[in-house]
């Protein structure tokens, strides 16, 4: 096996401008526990677990085994924007591309502020397509009017505004030509599996220290609380209304309804014990590889594809290593830990020896500082200041709404 050697911009740009097909990183992980540790993987429609046999190797032969999926490729990527988001708030980046909105000054402040790299949509989210630049929607200012022009042989526009789209995949389904609208694929792919995956159970109960009986009934009150007395609850023709959590489900009118008494012991599948989890993240140069980026009314080179290229693959890099350097706390009862270093492998020319590169969170903020100051060298647009953009007052009202309703509406019947 190669040794590894730590990754700088000369190689990078070589491998993104050679026939290299991806970086790839496969790291081993297992319970913070130890060996035997019950993991808690996401639930999905249902409650159920998104479980599968996949055919792996394992001590060099490929066998199939029982896997469970640990973490998703849209949650590793938004992992991999926060982690990338946070190094920018922290001042760690020389610049990043930054559009947000900001809730602050409205009549819903507690929302803050919600940014491209974590609005679910990113720069097409519906969130910034309903707030304003001075009073205009951000799609018809001259920021939001460039994306409507692009596609992949014109990517320039979202390197300027938004160019963690260009790694994790963006539709452009909420813009003006709805369902038409453009699409990126992700050039970056991770995710987190549970190998020789054995499902577990989870136990639950509750004695409440309050002598609560679980006959007795409560009601609902016109300002959405509970009441024991029929004379104060909301009437339903003559009736008082029974307290009841839709979402929670239960017998209405129970103490339970409000969190009271006693939760009788259970027992319910819940968890996994597994062999060990794998991370894999692949970033595809193949895939950057067609994108093209003219600028102003300049037709694209090969010069500048090639440093807004290699921009976007230490952009994933970067993301990928901060967010792993910054943990695997994936969620309640999912903490998992490396076993071994982090390499990236150069997979290059078939048959032969694969390059593999060490890369530290500083050296890839380094490099992706690198890579910016020499795309902009070539001329290619790049937003250095933050771009806030206001609220509509429209959606304000809308989020304010929601906020009371939910303080009432989720109880009602």
């Amino acid at each position: 096996m190669k040794s590894t050697e730590s990754l700088t911009l000369k190689s990078l740009k070589k491998a993104v401008s050679g026939h290299a097909a991806a970086f790839r990183r496969l790291t081993r992980l297992e319970p913070a526990g130890g060996p035997g540790e019950k993991v808690f993987p996401p639930t999905y429609e249902g409650g159920d677990y998104a479980t599968e046999q996949r055919r792996i190797l394992v001590n060099g032969e490929a066998q199939t085994v029982e896997t469970v999926l640990v973490n998703s490729q849209q949650a590793e990527a938004n992992r991999n924007e926060l982690a990338i988001l946070d190094a920018w708030r922290e001042n760690r980046l020389a610049s990043l591309p930054v559009v947000t909105s900001d809730f602050s000054n409205t009549d819903a402040p507690e929302i803050g502020q919600i940014t491209s790299l974590e609005a679910p949509h990113r720069i097409f989210d519906a969130i910034l397509r309903d707030s304003h630049i001075n009073d205009t929607p951000f799609r018809k200012t001259d920021y939001g009017a460039r994306l409507d022009t692009l596609n992949l042989r014109n990517a320039t526009a979202l390197f300027e505004l938004c160019p963690t789209a260009l790694d994790f995949g963006v539709w452009d389904s909420t813009g003006p030509k709805g369902g038409l609208g453009v699409k990126f694929a992700r050039a970056f792919v991770s995710e987190v599996f549970g190998v020789e995956a054995l499902r577990g159970r989870k136990t639950s109960s509750r004695i409440d220290p309050l002598p609560i009986a679980s006959n007795v009934e409560v009601y609902k009150t016109k300002d959405g609380h509970w009441t024991v007395d029929p004379n104060k609850a909301v009437k339903k023709g003559q009736k008082p209304v029974l307290y009841f959590k839709k979402k929670d489900g239960g017998n209405p009118g129970r103490p339970s309804q409000v969190n009271l008494g006693n939760v009788t012991p259970s027992i319910k599948w819940g968890g996994f014990t597994i062999d060990y989890a794998q991370q894999t993240s692949v970033l595809s140069l193949a895939g950057l590889r067609r994108l093209r980026f003219p600028i102003g009314d300049q037709p694209a080179t090969v010069e500048t594809d090639r440093d807004a290229q290699t921009t976007l693959a230490a952009l994933a890099l970067c993301a990928a290593t901060l967010a792993a350097e910054s943990g695997f706390d994936l969620r309640s009862r999912c903490l998992l830990v490396p076993t071994e270093p982090f390499v990236w492998e150069l997979l290059d020319k078939p048959g032969e020896e694969q390059n593999r590169f060490t890369l530290t969170g500083d050296e890839a903020i380094d490099l992706f500082n690198e890579s910016v100051a020499q795309a902009k060298k070539a001329g290619l647009p790049w937003m250095d200041e933050e771009l806030v953009l206001t609220p509509s007052p429209d959606l304000v009202s809308l989020v304010r709404q929601s906020i009371e309703a939910f303080k009432t509406g989720e109880e009602e019947e």
